[in-house]
């Protein structure tokens, strides 16, 4: 689940391109908890996107929960941050390998990244992630690791 309502679009580089579209019924819809691979072949690549998170207010909520049904590993994503970015493991092709030796192929893994949105210091109406010198910006973003 990534509770995000709009994401921003990306160009053939994967850049930003400063629009903001709904997700409602479309494959960037994780709203309701969902699989991730159900979608996941209507895309040319796989999940590479910036979702812009409901309630964006500079408080820290939760924006994502991850659920893996057969060993009952979970995770919740609380953040103040206005975006996550969800990537799908796109570009994992064989050559890196894991646990036992086991290889990752394309998809076999995830990240969600707390975030400003990318692209946003060339797009005005995206929220500001510039840091002037002498200035301090805190941000929190907590993963909660549990079982089910």
């Amino acid at each position: 689940m990534i509770n995000a309502d709009q994401y921003t679009p990306i160009d053939e580089d994967l850049v930003a391109t400063g629009l903001i579209k709904t997700v409602k019924d479309t494959t960037m819809d994780f709203l309701l908890q969902r699989t991730i691979g159900e979608k996941i072949k209507e895309l040319p690549n796989g999940y590479d996107h910036n979702f812009v998170l409901i309630d964006y207010n500079g408080s820290v909520r939760l924006v994502a929960s991850l659920y893996e049904p057969e060993s009952g590993r979970a995770m919740d994503i609380l953040t103040d941050e206005p975006g996550l970015q969800f990537y799908s493991g796109n570009f994992l092709d064989g050559t890196l390998t894991g646990k036992s030796g086991k290889a990752y192929q394309k998809h076999a893994g995830l990240c969600l990244e707390t975030q400003h949105f990318p692209n946003s210091p060339n797009i005005s109406h995206f929220p500001d992630s510039v840091v002037k010198p002498g200035k301090i910006r805190h941000l929190t973003t907590i993963y909660h690791f549990y079982t089910r």
